[in-house]
């Protein structure tokens, strides 16, 4: 059959090229009865239902191509990529037929393609195998761990879908890294807002530490101990006499009254002045003098009908060594109750006060030296040891040429002050008490007070006429003649006239003394025993 007429609708239309194609789906057509390859045939004039072969399969969409380009639907390389569809919609055949189904031809080929080298495409209806499967590549919703799949997943847009595991990893790593930053963002804050509170002084209202309240009980043997000791026995005179007034400090001898100061304290007050004493408790009392003693520059007063006084102990001050601490307490510029501290800082300084009076006046001490701050008005005040004893009399200081107030002409401390030794004062106000007034040590001389050289010279003459040496007088017993030079008491050599009066009077009367005396060029010892004379 070479030709056909017409047919009706529904009916294939067999040319010798369909004819051709039909016979490969018959297993026994024979290879020689192909249509030779250099016969083309026409072109359809217009689109044709495709032709169905008996066997129950599709024909090729087109006619062969007698240029070998590939049929539509397959790929190659000038063919687009065929369209994705579901496994759904296009389930994929069984890899063996079934059985009673014979299996389809392979596609004639044509002797034209086997001659130039290009080999024939395979059949449309029969898909490559899993291995060898292109598009199982790029199917989107393939599987992983399927046969001829790359074990990943794509997602519509062509991008790989995360494991499980992979998504677990990037939250730890967004975890981690927000930490981090929150970290170092929570710092800088800090950093910045911590700065500004600092220079700003916070949001709030400024309050300032303050420590606790501690227990008001000190160590006794500390500076505010030894003060919480004694003073409510130290108390501070106003004196107010016909011509002048003045302040000073005393301290409580007993429980009787008594008040041991210093003489000039008291002096302005005269025989009808004033004196007032006030005590640490702010009472005030009227006091009176019983005896005073310009020579030792001590004093006592009294005070009637004032109950509770407590008496501060007296210490020894021959235990007293330099370098010991000291505390004095007195009324410096009408300044009551004022505590200052320091050390003995030398002893038996030989010191002369009131020396602008008249030379009954002047007094001779064989003093303590301290640093702890003395001023006007620390006068008869206490120096205390470390246990709070008295151990001497606070009586004066040594002040700089041009340390005076301009308006009081009182001058301050530069740091040297000196008491009277508390074994001399206890002595002498033993003695005003019981007696009135105290008793003085004597040589029984009179020295030359002008003279310049080294020692005390006994005068040519003594006062009034009278002879320098007093008869039968400790001096005169021990061999003592006018113009003879004293150079040294017990050992302890001395200087000036002043000197000697002040090593005579550190003693009591009845004491022996070893003086070495030079007369006519010659050094010679001698013994004698002091005697005693009324002070004033």
């Amino acid at each position: 059959m070479t030709t056909a007429d017409t047919v009706t609708a529904g009916d294939t239309v067999a040319t010798a090229d369909t004819l051709a194609a039909s016979a490969t789906a018959s297993p026994a057509a024979p290879a020689a009865e192909q249509p030779a390859a250099s016969v083309p045939a026409p072109p359809p004039s217009a689109p044709q239902a495709p032709p169905v072969a008996s066997s129950g399969h599709s024909a090729p969409p087109h006619d062969p191509d007698p240029y070998s380009t590939p049929p539509y639907g397959q790929p190659g390389p000038w063919a687009s990529a065929p369209p994705f569809q579901h496994p759904a919609t296009a389930p994929r055949p069984p890899a063996d037929p079934p059985a009673g189904v014979p299996a389809p031809a392979p596609a004639p080929v044509e002797e034209g393609a086997v001659a130039s080298g290009t080999p024939s495409p395979a059949p449309a209806s029969v898909p490559p195998a899993d291995g060898a499967d292109p598009w199982r590549n790029y199917d989107p919703w393939a599987r992983g761990g399927a046969s001829g799949s790359s074990g990943v997943a794509f997602q519509q847009s062509g991008e790989g879908v995360e494991s499980t595991g992979q998504r677990r990893r990037r939250v730890r790593r967004a975890l981690v890294g927000g930490a981090v930053v929150l970290a170092l963002v929570s710092g800088l804050g800090g950093g910045i807002v911590g700065t500004w509170l600092e220079r700003n002084g916070g949001l709030g209202d400024i309050v300032l530490p303050q420590a606790a309240k501690e227990p008001a009980g000190r160590d006794p043997d500390s500076v505010a101990g030894i003060s919480a000791r004694a003073l409510p026995s130290v108390v501070t005179l106003h004196v107010s006499g016909s011509k002048e007034s003045g302040t000073g400090t005393g301290f409580v001898l007993d429980d009787r009254g008594h008040i041991l100061t210093n003489s000039h304290v008291v002096e302005p007050a005269g025989s009808s002045g004033r004196i007032s004493v006030t005590f640490n408790s702010g009472d005030t009392a009227r006091a009176t003098v019983v005896g005073r003693d310009s020579g030792y520059d001590l004093a006592v007063v009294k005070v009637s009908g004032v109950r509770g006084m407590k008496p501060l102990p007296l210490g020894n001050s021959d235990n007293v060594q330099v370098g010991d601490p000291v505390v004095a307490i007195g009324a410096p510029f009408d300044l009551a109750g004022t505590v200052t501290s320091g050390i003995i800082s030398a002893k038996e300084r030989p010191i002369t006060a009131g020396a602008q009076r008249q030379a009954g006046d002047v007094s001779y001490v064989d003093a303590l030296q301290t640093d702890a701050p003395i001023n006007p008005g620390n006068s008869g005040g206490p120096l205390l040891d470390s246990r709070a004893r008295v151990i001497g009399i606070n009586s004066a200081i040594r002040s700089a040429d041009s340390g005076a107030d301009a308006e009081t002409g009182q001058s301050g401390s530069i740091g040297l002050g000196f008491a009277i030794p508390v074994n001399q004062a206890k002595r002498v106000a033993e003695e005003l008490i019981n007696n009135g007034r105290a008793t003085h040590p004597v040589i029984g001389v009179t020295l030359d007070m002008n003279y310049g050289g080294d020692g005390a010279r006994v005068a040519a003459h003594g006062n009034d006429g009278d002879a320098a040496v007093t008869r039968e007088g400790p001096g005169a017993e021990a061999g003592i003649e006018p113009g003879d030079v004293i150079t040294e008491v017990d050992g302890r050599a001395v200087h000036t006239g002043e000197e000697l009066i002040v090593k005579t009077r550190a003693h009591r009367p009845g004491d022996r003394l070893v003086l070495t005396v030079v007369r006519d060029g010659e050094e010679r010892t001698v013994t004698l025993v002091l005697g005693s004379s009324h002070g004033g």
